[in-house]
């Protein structure tokens, strides 16, 4: 009788730590809530997230390839809409915000630099106003033609400075 009820109290040790553990990931779950601004700006939770150290095409800002004129900031907005797909967003946070008060931050999928991925892939160009981090991850880009390397384009500090 004893060891019938030791097995009982440990089934139900079991069965709280269960739906403990289970309640915790319901909360992260319906807490995490990521919308994609742009290129290099996320909404975390509430808060608005600019990637630190690189910078994208502004949405209306046109690049050309073949003469084709294409709006290379909503094409950096959709290369990391797809990147991250359905896959947990997590960032590292910088002690100082932006002159626009956004948080500024690397973020990360998988382990793997959001900020380092757009800008190896073409799609956004290290920021070296503000950083050296990404000039690497840049020049690879630059070398092999990747993303807007691929075509015409201006930088996008010069863009918004000509507006």
């Amino acid at each position: 009788m004893l060891m019938k009820k030791n097995v009982l109290k440990n089934e139900m040790k079991f069965l709280l730590s269960f739906i403990f553990l289970l309640s915790i990931i319901c909360n992260v779950s319906f807490a995490y809530d990521l919308r994609i601004i742009d290129g290099d700006t996320i909404k975390l939770n509430g808060e608005r997230i600019r990637f630190a150290g690189i910078d994208t095409p502004e949405p209306k800002q046109i690049c050309t390839l073949d003469n084709i004129e294409i709006f290379c900031g909503n094409l950096a907005t959709v290369v990391l809409k797809e990147k991250i797909g359905n896959e947990i967003v997590t960032c590292e946070r910088e002690k100082e915000l932006d002159k626009y008060n956004r948080i500024l931050a690397e973020c990360f999928v998988n382990g793997q630099s959001l900020s380092s991925y757009m800008v190896k892939n073409g799609y956004a160009f290290a920021y070296r106003y503000f950083s050296d981090k990404f000039i690497e991850d840049e020049n690879y880009a630059k070398q092999n033609s990747f993303g807007l390397w691929a075509m015409e384009f201006e930088f996008p500090w010069d863009f918004r400075k000509k507006k």
